[in-house]
């Protein structure tokens, strides 16, 4: 019966890993690299597992899209943030690891916005965020 148990056991525990895997962002983007952009939000798309913000960004006479994925949302959840924590028309700086793709796409390892103070940051595998004052 013992045996019986510990089997199940060990089936249920190996089941449940799989689930819990992520993928790797040095696999998406390049991690050694730090840019910093300055930009609008366009959308702000607080969804599972990563939310993303869309910002257009000035280069010269064109404006370039941006797409800039955060942390899980789970966890910003956990630190306050919602999905109006960000709006459309938002002035935001945004410094982080670009795309290995060479898209224009961030992975976001901190976002400001100088109107309010607000800041979010990945601080080593979490988030924090401080509130707009």
């Amino acid at each position: 019966m013992k045996r019986c148990i510990l089997s199940v056991l060990v089936g249920i525990a190996i089941s449940v890993v799989p689930g819990h895997a992520h993928h790797s962002i040095a696999a998406a983007y390049d991690t050694r690299q730090e840019i910093t952009i300055e930009g609008v939000v366009t959308q702000f798309q607080f969804i599972n597992p990563h939310p993303f913000v869309m910002m257009d960004v000035k280069n010269g006479s064109a404006t370039v899209s941006w797409m800039l994925e955060l942390d899980n949302r789970y966890e910003l959840v956990e630190v306050g943030m919602t999905s109006s924590t960000l709006k459309q028309g938002d002035r935001i700086v945004v410094t982080g690891s670009p795309a290995t793709s060479g898209h224009h796409s961030l992975y976001t390892k901190r976002l400001d916005r100088p109107a309010d103070n607000f800041r979010y940051e990945q601080v080593g595998s979490r988030p924090r965020i401080r509130a707009a004052r």
